[in-house]
């Protein structure tokens, strides 16, 4: 049985690896990149090349976007849009909740089926096991196309509002470089008191899997909206915050992380949370700073 083509617009790291792995799976790929030339090797390796954008949306019912964001997807389909009828437009590029919903509302108008993605591993790990893509937009189109999408990474469902595979996507990116920030600054620490990166590591490790085990206790007191703090206060948090920004200092390091750590957690206190504990921090986050 013959495998479904598909158009893939955007050949960045991530475009690359898809096409490469939906040629590998034996499907029919055609390409298109502002930059053409960047499009060769892939093409010597089987895929088709299209001259404009229109015989790239022509060329196949399914096409995924892998762009820099949603202005990127306005500034490579608009001139093309008339060619958008009938398409299943799957938009892998990044962006915030609301420009996804209104990125789906603008390609129905021009005839299009359409499914927001957010892919969750960087471009090597495309097409290999345990990588995973959020999306949501119509079920039914979805699943049309689920076998084609798992072949780039396993494929998570999260519902009909286009929105909320970027609601999932950036939820996890504020995790990922807050974390790696994190470490960014630590590692700084500990080379500016003579502290190798290979001595350091595995306690930065071991920091990072207890953090992790504290997340269904947060869950539950943010449910619930009631933050115990029996084991441990804001007030004695925000302590050793401000240690921590003390300790940059001291070393000559930037200050911006644990600055804007120490200044979130002492607004908690201020705010009359110091008795809660840390996640009492949530009435905080759930609204801008006066």
């Amino acid at each position: 049985m013959s495998k479904q083509g598909v158009t893939l617009i955007g050949l960045g790291p991530m475009g690359r690896a898809m096409v490469r792995a939906l040629l590998a799976a034996g499907h029919p790929v055609t390409v298109w990149n502002r930059t053409a030339s960047r499009a060769d090797d892939l093409v010597a390796e089987g895929a088709a090349r299209a001259g404009t954008v229109a015989d790239a949306l022509a060329a196949n019912e399914l096409v995924v976007l892998s762009l820099t964001d949603y202005a990127a997807m306005y500034a490579v389909l608009e001139p093309a849009a008339a060619a958008l009828d009938g398409r299943v437009v799957v938009n892998l590029s990044s962006d915030t909740p609301e420009r996804a919903r209104e990125g789906a509302e603008w390609a129905a108008g021009y005839g299009a089926r359409y499914l927001t993605g957010g892919v969750q591993v960087p471009a090597p790990l495309v097409g290999q096991p345990g990588s995973a893509t959020f999306y949501s937009g119509p079920e039914d189109v979805f699943e049309a196309h689920r076998a084609t999408l798992e072949v780039l990474t396993e494929a998570d469902y999260r519902g009909a509002d286009p929105g909320l595979s970027q609601v999932y996507y950036q939820a996890l990116m504020t995790v990922f470089w807050t974390t790696l920030t994190g470490h960014l600054q630590a590692q700084a620490l500990a080379g500016a008191h003579g502290i190798p990166a290979a001595e350091y590591l595995p306690y930065a490790a071991r920091a990072a899997e207890t953090a992790s085990s504290f997340l269904p206790a947060i869950a539950a007191d943010v449910a619930a909206g009631r933050y115990p703090g029996d084991e441990a206060t804001l007030a004695m948090c925000a302590a050793t915050t401000e240690h921590a920004l003390q300790a940059a200092r001291d070393a000559g390091l930037d200050t911006t992380v644990p600055a804007a750590l120490a200044a979130l957690f002492g607004r908690g206190v201020a705010a009359g949370y110091g008795t809660e504990s840390f996640t009492s921090l949530i009435e905080l986050v759930r609204k801008p700073a006066a």
